[in-house]
């Protein structure tokens, strides 16, 4: 019997480990895909620093991981991601919680973020969505609506891009099906572009 128990503890390791290999190989396979995609990421970080360079702020939002990936670029621009600078503008549409709950009980949860773009957002302002399906309703709204106030609008996609792939001025998609996959991809791309963000107002 305790050798049986052995054999079946060894067994679930045994599992566990192949599928901590699998999940880093994905993982690898995935974050080398961007290889391709460096120009999408170069011309993304193009008009982040040219909008804070102008004097202009960065809007963005998601939902869920993308809303923590959303807070967590927002704060490195405001903060600083490696080198000293001045703090840049930038707001992540997901933390103010009376916004939030005020207008999703009382327009709906596809205007959470539309109605903080119509209030904050000024031409020019780049907006930014995160939606690892590409179709996530509140993020499409908001990017209609920063369209129609002539802010400049990119969003990190997954899967096919979704609906959202169509409203952008530029879309990028990271080719993979796995949500987890792809919100790793996401936040590397937002530390590449503060890295860039860096090197533009400390250089």
């Amino acid at each position: 019997m305790f050798y049986f128990k052995i054999k079946i503890v060894k067994n679930e390791v045994r599992l566990m480990l192949e599928h901590i290999k699998q999940s880093i190989d994905d993982h690898l396979s995935t974050i080398n895909s961007l290889l391709d995609y460096s120009s999408e990421i170069e011309q993304m970080s193009t008009l982040v620093v040219d909008t804070l360079k102008t004097g202009k702020k960065i809007l963005l939002m998601g939902n869920g991981g993308s809303a923590g990936d959303a807070q967590h670029i927002a704060a490195e621009l405001v903060g600083r991601f490696a080198k000293e600078r001045r703090g840049l503008p930038a707001i992540a549409l997901t933390t103010d919680t009376s916004i939030l709950t005020s207008v999703g009980n009382d327009y709906g949860y596809e205007y959470i973020f539309s109605r903080q773009v119509e209030a904050l957002a000024n031409a020019d302002d780049l907006v930014i969505g995160i939606s690892t399906s590409g179709n996530s309703n509140n993020v499409l709204q908001a990017l209609k609506a920063a369209k129609s106030l002539d802010c400049k609008t990119v969003a990190l996609l997954g899967k096919d891009g979704g609906q959202i792939k169509n409203f952008v001025d530029l879309p990028l998609i990271i080719p993979s099906a796995n949500t987890a996959r792809i919100q790793e991809a996401h936040i590397l791309i937002g530390h590449i572009i503060c890295e860039i963000v860096d090197l533009a107002f400390t250089s």
